[in-house]
């Protein structure tokens, strides 16, 4: 089991083929209506589409068996969980010899003197269904402080959206498939998912997710920054490679009177720009968060690939049959949002119960 969290902790179980994925979500207060219709529509947002995602579609539905009590969270600690339907693992057998490429099977067979290769096992994509659920939850409860989370398509393959996006804008990014914020960058996106499917192939791109809300001063510092616990997260989610805060990496050919967000005075104190992304020194500025982060290509391709055979110690070659997505991307995007809920939720209540403070 894997722990997110210290007030709001949040720890998740299962494997890709296992009887059940599921998690465990504690020190969310008594009383808090949880609408299971949220949650349906956020897992929706999870499943592939037709024509751009795999033909394989999990089942997704949540059973709660704590927690949840007449539409309430009743103060114990939720524990739900979602059944698997394909649990048949036999044509994984020969990665246990052959590992695949830009999987976990190499380095897991290394650590884990047991570890037998049962689709993707805990590294698993499968397992992001009980992010979603957990996530939809905090986003009720962070809701209450005015706090909103969305996210869209920022670039897939070599198709990229280079128009400025707010809030509303990235919203309207879960009326398409691809989750691009426009019609016409859909048709786009979808093309490059497609081409690559046509060449057995996969293709990655960077999700981009905005919260509103966030008072000045909301966060932490050092450690317990901000956007250091929210990297921390994201990163944990299947094929995240990287992670940018405002203009992150182009900050660095920016000279400070480029790249500082300058203050001005308006029945509050706002900043005319957001380069930094809404966080200075692992604190709020008042600016909406922004983080890009990158997925990588979906490692099962179709394509023969390079691998060794690790009985006879020898290199070997290696082709993954099967319904694998060609890009993750759309998919994922709801997942930054959900554990982005879950480490915002879980500071509201650090900084409510006094464990959040940190020392000037």
């Amino acid at each position: 089991m894997y722990r997110l969290g210290r007030s709001v902790t949040f720890t998740l179980y299962g494997e890709s083929h296992a009887e059940y994925i599921g998690g465990f979500l504690e020190g969310l207060p008594e009383g808090l209506t949880v609408d299971p219709d949220v949650i349906r529509g956020e897992l929706a947002l999870r499943r592939p589409s037709e024509g751009i995602g795999t033909k394989r579609v999990e089942p997704d539905d949540v059973e709660f068996l704590s927690g949840i009590k007449d539409g309430k969270t009743s103060g114990e600690k939720i524990h739900f969980r979602i059944r698997n339907t394909d649990t048949d693992s036999s044509k994984y057998a020969k990665f246990n010899r052959t590992p695949r490429p830009g999987h976990a099977d190499l380095p897991a067979l290394a650590k884990f003197k047991e570890h037998e290769i049962k689709g993707g096992n805990q590294f698993s994509g499968r397992l992001t269904a009980s992010i979603v659920v957990a996530g939809s939850i905090a986003r009720q409860f962070i809701s209450q402080y005015g706090i909103s989370v969305v996210s869209f398509t920022r670039s897939i393959g070599n198709t990229e959206d280079t128009d400025e996006r707010d809030f509303n804008s990235a919203l309207n990014s879960r009326t398409f498939p691809t989750r691009s914020c426009t019609d016409y960058l859909d048709l786009l996106m979808t093309q490059e998912i497609l081409d690559a499917s046509k060449d057995n192939d996969s293709v990655g791109g960077v999700v981009e997710c905005i919260t509103v809300g966030l008072p000045i001063g909301f966060g932490g510092t050092w450690f317990e920054s901000l956007d250091a616990e929210i990297a921390g997260a994201v990163f944990a989610i299947p094929a995240c490679k990287g992670i940018e805060f405002g203009k992150g990496f182009e900050l660095s050919k920016l000279r400070g009177s480029e790249s500082n967000d300058p203050f001005y005075y308006d029945n509050g104190v706002k900043l005319s720009s957001n380069n930094m992304g809404g966080v200075l020194g692992g604190m709020s500025d008042g600016n909406p968060m922004v983080f890009r982060a990158a997925f990588k290509p979906t490692p099962s391709i179709g394509k023969e690939q390079d691998t060794v055979d690790l009985e006879l110690m020898q290199d070997a070659k290696i082709r993954i049959e099967g319904r694998h997505d060609p890009c993750i991307v759309p998919r994922a995007a709801i997942v930054v949002e959900g554990i982005t809920c879950l480490v915002i939720a879980d500071r509201i209540m650090r900084d409510h119960d006094g464990t959040g403070e940190t020392e000037g």
